[in-house]
């Protein structure tokens, strides 16, 4: 804190310099420790810096520095001297403490502390893959379970790579490349350890446990060990901590922008990111609550850090909080132990929601009857210009519509499950949408937060023929809207409520295989340029979307993974009078190949190969021929039409598409 700053909070100030006063005037030891270290210059320059000089010359002489110190020094130079001296982070050397003093610590602590060195090669550093952090927090291995390992987390760490699924698992999510990410756990990082030595790094191999966001902070990574001794599985304490145990935290401190950076180099000598050990005391321990306090130092990177009780060599809790400089919350082991035994409750801390207590800690699957659909109209034909520019389904080729499942509720539209503002064409058989169709309205669109994603199924047709969370319970399976949560909300406040609930029925939900989101950035670049061009224009859009069901198409836990998907949007042209079509392909290739194979362009067979996904622009008429859709009611308003519209003409010409590097590659 500068000195402008102090003088603003006269009477704050004047509080912490007594509360310092009298924590080191009651602890002559510390006192005298604080002397020694100033006369040898035993602290980082940064902070002898600011101490006066009556301070300084009162320690040479070895006498005591306090009075100059409390009247003289600025609060943050006081309070950072105390808490170094009190409190020290020490570094962690070749599985052992480097030792410090620890004069505000009974004799005998030293000792405690080389009793609990047996449990250092247990912590280790959390790293991430393919992900714009390389490392996030802390964990401890705290369970066995057949050859691999549990180690122990918080959720907030593994959700830097990781998303809760319905049964509590995480999943890896993809970073904005579409690839997936993944975490590995370095059991060593210690301050001289060699850059790129992976001699104790075991890969996270599956996430067993991500709490949702009510429940306590934490996270349990499955890790196999590799060729080195496993590390040993933490002794849990019998009972919670009590107030003023002794205790320490196991960790890597990384600089937090956040704080002062001047106080982090004073506590850490700009040693970061390393294995440290930090001794302390409980502060507080609330009754019936799941989390207490602690004194130990910390910074960001001690999330997920192990607490231990120095007296038992017990595993006591789960730094998971704390403020910088002044208290630190964890886990308690009663909550620690009922996660491991598999009742993962829910419970308050810290900053939680007041009155959320006991919600339940994942939102199941569950079913909408018929009757929930009441007054749904669905998606309108007569959407553009007021109806006068028709914008009809196009037609499924004859195999599939045999396969379409029909609603109870018996739709004008043949096979149509009605929304607000969106329909969908369900396959009973292959238990995928093979067509949704959805009316945009830029001028009313409503911005919708997304909330806590719950699952239903439509009670309109057979709850055997539909999806659910175990079709997508395999990591490279994804679970992807085939109308946009964000496209059907507008309207009315209500109407956009509505909307945004009805996008999340399992008949709207394709099984997406992971190789699909390695562009996906680009198809969903398409889909923002189309809502927000609308919405900036003022203009609407019906945008219709489907899967390529194609004879390749894998078969996973009973239901189709199509490869390919295509996208036909219609709106007004540049006259807002005429219909303008345009048709996109989301693909590795498959669909060009083919149309190229079936009409001899061997020669043109060269450039294409099956690579990573792409989008593609695409003549209507080669997307009607490829699918065997009837989109007859949109080839003359599209900007890649050939002379001959027909399906017939394309058939001999060259297919026509762009691939699209960027949105400035569309043919309007």
């Amino acid at each position: 804190m500068t000195d402008s700053a102090e003088k603003t909070r006269p009477a704050d100030n004047v509080e912490r310099r007594s509360t310092l006063e009298t924590q080191v005037a009651t602890n002559p030891k510390l006192l005298d420790t604080i002397t020694a270290r100033i006369a040898a210059g035993d602290y980082p320059k940064a902070l002898l810096g600011a101490l006066p000089d009556a301070a300084l010359d009162n320690a040479h002489a070895a006498r005591s520095p306090l009075e100059s110190l409390v009247s003289t020094a600025p609060i943050a130079a006081l309070e950072a001297i105390v808490k170094l001296t009190g409190r020290p982070p020490m570094l962690v050397r070749d599985d052992a403490v480097v030792m410090e003093p620890l004069p505000d610590f009974q004799p005998g602590t030293d000792l405690k502390i080389v009793s609990v060195q047996k449990w250092l090669p247990s912590v280790g550093r959390i790293e991430f893959l393919n992900a714009d952090s390389s490392w996030g927090g802390t964990g401890s291995v705290v369970d066995k379970r057949g050859a691999d390992l549990l180690v122990l987390t918080n959720r907030h760490v593994a959700k830097l790579v990781a998303q809760r699924a319905a049964d509590g698992r995480g999943v890896f999510i993809r970073n904005w490349q579409g690839v997936r990410m993944g975490a590995e756990v370095d059991f060593r990082e210690e301050a001289d350890s060699r850059a790129g030595d992976r001699s104790r790094t075991a890969t996270v191999t599956a996430i067993d446990y991500l709490a949702d966001d009510l429940a306590a902070d934490i996270a349990l990574l499955r890790i196999a060990p590799g060729a080195y001794a496993p590390p040993a599985v933490f002794n849990m304490a019998a009972k919670d901590a009590g107030f003023n145990d002794l205790v320490a935290l196991v960790g890597y401190p990384a600089f937090d922008p956040r704080n002062n950076a001047g106080a982090q180099a004073k506590y850490f000598h700009d040693i970061y990111n390393v294995k440290r050990f930090a001794p302390g005391f409980v502060t507080q321990v609330t009754s019936g609550a799941s989390y207490l306090s602690h004194d130990c130092t910390s910074l960001g990177g001690n999330s997920g850090s192990p607490l231990i009780n120095l007296d038992t060599g017990q595993l006591i809790g789960l730094h998971y909080a704390g403020e910088y400089l002044k208290a630190n919350s964890a886990v308690s082991i009663t909550t620690i132990k009922k996660v491991l035994s598999g009742a993962f409750t829910t419970v308050q801390v810290p900053g939680g929601v007041p009155g959320r207590e006991g919600v339940a800690e994942r939102r199941r699957d569950e079913s909408h009857d018929a009757a929930h659909f009441t007054g749904r109209e669905g998606f309108a034909t007569a959407f553009l210009k007021k109806g006068t520019v028709a914008t009809p389904w196009p037609g499924l080729n004859a195999a599939l519509d045999a396969t379409l499942a029909l609603p109870s509720d018996t739709p004008a539209e043949r096979g149509e499950l009605r929304y607000t503002h969106f329909g969908v064409k369900y396959s009973a058989t292959d238990k995928v949408p093979l067509m949704t169709a959805v009316n945009i309205d830029g001028g009313r669109s409503k911005r919708i937060k997304r909330g806590d994603d719950q699952w239903f199924f439509d009670g309109r047709i057979p709850r055997a023929i539909q999806l659910d969370a175990a079709n997508f319970a395999d990591p490279e399976i994804d679970r992807g809207h085939m109308v946009r949560r964000e496209d059907p909300n507008w309207g009315t406040a209500e109407e956009a409520e509505q909307a945004n609930a009805d996008t999340f029925h399992y008949v709207n939900a394709a099984a997406q295989h992971a190789r699909l989101n390695q562009s996906q950035h680009l198809w969903q670049g398409l889909e923002n340029y189309i809502l927000d061009s609308s919405r900036t224009g003022g203009f609407r859009a019906s945008v219709f979307t489907g899967p390529v069901i194609g004879p390749d198409d894998p078969v996973i836990d009973g239901a189709r993974v199509p490869l390919e998907y295509w996208k036909l949007v219609a709106t007004l042209d540049e006259s807002k009078q005429h219909l303008r079509a345009t048709a996109y392909l989301l693909s590795q290739g498959q669909m060009i190949r083919d149309l190229l194979e079936r009409r001899s362009r061997v020669e043109a067979l060269e450039g294409i190969t099956l690579g990573a996904y792409r989008t593609f622009q695409i003549a209507i008429a080669d997307l009607a021929e490829a699918t065997g859709y009837d989109f007859s009611a949109y080839l003359a308003a599209d900007p890649l039409r050939r002379t001959d519209e027909s399906v017939a003409g394309a058939a001999q010409a060259e297919p026509r598409f762009i691939a699209i590097e960027n949105l400035s590659s569309i043919v309007l």
